[in-house]
């Protein structure tokens, strides 16, 4: 039986950019609708084939195949719908019409080619509840769900031009097909991906060296979500650079850690969401992803290991899931311990993240056990540069920080 982990879900990496050439024949006299940052991202990781097999926006077949069943309308598992929506008043003013082609652009430059192939309505709560097992508006994915517009357009998306990225991250743009390369290049048969919306502290930094022990892996790759912010979250860019540091400060080998990331805004769909990083991960070439607890979940929707429960209950996706307990420190160790481990139960100190946080605001270095001084200093560093001052969303931060991406002008 031939392993087809290193193949893309579906089979074929999709990639879908126009040759700068082709653009200005293309584009040329198509109706234009603006869109928000988060179908921006979403375009650009369709594009390049993150969520191969995917080729854009999905129809209602996919939808309700996905709602109801977890998986495409070709059979291939999938959990989280991908939709691009429009009020109707839209719709009918600018007489868009199934079998049409838009440009959809973002801040007055041109982005994808959305090829319309139909235009529909669904049940936004049947989604909501569907997805995240609540209807509840607390949830943050179920409000997104429910902000949709009452129409969707379903259909094929290609990139008009290569985005333009912004530093600090444009060193970590990797598209699956280059980032592919490199991972073959670095020999790494055996890659486990770690997914992460945070700036590292030590029970993080173990629970990637369990993974890399657990799956006897060549190499992590720490691929962290850069995408929507609320106030309060840590800025992007000291996520990206606090968890490069652990590699260069040789908390990991340089042969052994790699940094890329993933346009994504998060649903915090639990388990569901779990699945879909696996679909992703796969496709950027990784044999293996870590789960730990809690996996993209928010609040107590969802139990503390759901999102290792449920890859025994979908066909193998073609990625291995390694499922790992909780890293806390224990003062009885001295150290960093592992739940599945440790006989200190009623000694564990959790790692709070609040509590972390609070010590970084005031400008205080972490105890070292908990937090490498490196990191800390990273994190300061990018919140002098590009934090306004702080390592976390604020306000203005929100108002005044440049896009991470950015189009540029198609030359006629």
């Amino acid at each position: 039986m031939v392993d087809n982990r290193l193949s893309p879900h579906g089979g074929k990496l999709v990639e879908r950019v126009l040759d700068p050439k082709e653009a200005p024949g293309r584009i040329a006299g198509l109706k234009t609708v603006p869109v928000k940052g988060q179908t921006v991202r979403e375009c650009v990781s369709l594009a390049y084939g993150f969520f191969s097999p995917l080729e854009g926006f999905m129809g209602r077949a996919d939808v309700d195949a996905v709602v109801n069943k977890m998986q495409l309308a070709s059979g291939y598992v999938w959990s989280v719908p991908l939709v691009f929506d429009m009020p109707k008043q839209q719709i009918d003013e600018l007489e868009i019409r199934t079998g049409d082609s838009i440009l959809l652009t973002f801040r007055e430059k041109p982005l994808v080619i959305l090829e319309i192939e139909e235009i529909f309505t669904y049940d936004k709560e049947l989604m909501a509840g569907k997805i995240f097992g609540t209807t509840e508006t607390k949830h943050p994915g179920v409000r997104r769900t429910y902000g949709y517009a009452d129409h969707f357009l379903g259909g094929r998306v290609t990139l008009v031009s290569e985005p333009i990225i912004r530093e600090p991250f444009k060193r970590f743009w990797k598209p699956p097909a280059v980032l592919r390369k490199e991972l073959a290049a670095k020999g790494w048969e055996r890659a486990v991906a770690h997914q992460t919306r945070n700036v590292p502290h030590t029970g993080h930094e173990w629970l990637m060296k369990g993974a890399w022990f657990a799956s006897q892996a060549t190499g992590v790759l720490v691929n962290p979500v850069v995408g929507e912010k609320r106030a309060g979250d840590y800025i992007d860019e000291a996520i990206i650079l606090g968890q490069d540091v652990l590699r260069e400060a040789g908390y990991f080998r340089e042969d052994v850690h790699a940094v890329s990331l993933l346009f994504w805004d998060m649903r915090y769909a639990g388990p569901r969401e779990a699945v879909f990083h696996a679909i992703v991960r796969k496709n950027l070439g990784c044999t293996h992803h870590m789960f730990g607890r809690d996996h993209a979940g928010v609040g107590d929707y969802y139990g503390t290991y759901d999102a290792h429960k449920i890859f025994d209950t979908i066909p193998d996706v073609g990625i291995y899931p390694v499922l790992t307990k909780e890293w806390y420190y224990c003062p009885v160790c001295a150290g960093i311990t592992y739940e599945g481990l440790c006989g200190h139960q009623k000694s564990k100190q959790k790692f709070s993240g609040s509590v972390i946080r609070s010590i970084i605001q005031d400008g205080v270095k972490p105890p070292r056990l908990i937090f490498r001084p490196e990191v800390f200093d990273v994190v300061m560093s990018a919140a002098e540069e590009y934090g306004f001052g702080s390592p976390f969303v604020t306000e203005r931060y929100l108002a005044e920080a440049q896009p991470v991406l950015t189009m540029p002008d198609v030359k006629k």
